[in-house]
């Protein structure tokens, strides 16, 4: 393969910095104009795992210019208290983003689409509905965040988590510390030995806690105090009106507790207004395995690569 050129840049937000990296295709003439795609990572990840070193130089190689960031109070980007996970930022970060790509003469602001794996597929999903500059949808393995915490993220009694938020925020603001939760056992020996059993859980410590996909910025973690954000949120709310431009949903047909089989496949039956809506399931895999193995990404590559040249065209 043609080497990519990797720049890493600023995105200017209201209150801090968005961390980028721009991955350029191969020969790369700033006097052409390109279609680009913004590529957003999974809840607890960040821009240098699965979005931005699988997916994204994938579809830098083949002519797109590929813009994967780290979401708001996570991995480089501003943003305090750290390891927030806000859906209405995370939502906001891609307008934002989109915001910086049109400053760039090389990119043509009228062929901009995005990506999202996991939660990233969630948001970019809403952030499609909202953001009427983005073209085209990918989204891989999605997960509607919302959901999981009002289901398996909040042992289905989100009144009850709620409460306890509440109760860490009164002891925040009183001085004490703040409460950061692993989301994941420590390695997969310690999920093990806690009797760990499901699917996602296991595969994503394998995935998140060795050397298959750890880096220091994606540790999987979560400030437990911003948790009502997501209580009341959905990543696929009005989909059926609003989501009007070309969608393209990645599945694996293995499911797990976190729940993109049945969230991938409901927006699928969700968006009916969309002008070119498409369903790929990669039978016999899961979640995990469709971020970084080489045959469910290529199942998922090999059906992005053409709907996002039919959507957004190529380099001129």
């Amino acid at each position: 393969m043609s080497e990519i050129e990797t720049r890493q840049v600023i995105v200017k937000a209201p209150y801090w910095d968005i961390a980028a990296n721009l991955l350029l295709p191969p020969g790369f003439d700033e006097n052409k104009t390109y279609p680009a795609v913004l590529s957003a990572h999974p809840i607890g990840s960040c821009k240098e795992q699965t979005a931005g070193n699988v997916y994204g130089p994938a579809l830098a190689q083949e002519g797109f210019v590929v813009i994967a960031f780290d979401a708001s109070f996570q991995g480089d980007s501003g943003g305090e208290p750290r390891w927030t996970e806000d859906p209405t930022q995370r939502v906001a970060d891609f307008s934002h983003v989109v915001d910086h790509l049109v400053t760039l003469d090389y990119v043509d602001a009228d062929r901009i689409g995005v990506l999202g794996i996991c939660g990233g597929g969630g948001y970019a999903t809403n952030a499609t509905m909202l953001e009427r500059r983005i073209k085209a949808l990918g989204a891989v393995v999605p997960v509607n965040y919302g959901r999981l915490m009002q289901e398996g993220f909040s042992e289905f009694d989100p009144v009850k988590l709620l409460e306890q938020v509440g109760e860490q925020r009164t002891k925040e603001a009183r001085g004490g510390d703040v409460q950061v939760n692993e989301l994941l056992p420590a390695s997969p020996e310690a999920a093990r030995e806690a009797g760990a059993t499901d699917r996602d859980v296991v595969e994503a410590t394998d995935y998140y806690k060795t050397g298959r996909g750890g880096k220091p910025n994606g540790v999987a973690r979560m400030n437990f105090g911003s948790l009502n954000q997501a209580l009341n949120w959905d990543a696929f709310l009005r989909a059926e009106t609003m989501l009007t431009q070309p969608a393209l949903i990645v599945v694996g047909d293995q499911p797990g507790a976190f729940g993109s089989y049945r969230d991938g496949t409901e927006l699928y039956g969700r968006i009916a207004a969309s002008r070119d809506r498409q369903l790929v399931v990669a039978e016999g895999y899961s979640h995990y395995d469709l971020y970084d193995q080489p045959e469910p990404v290529k199942i998922a590559l090999d059906a992005l690569i053409p709907f996002y040249r039919k959507h957004l065209g190529q380099a001129a």
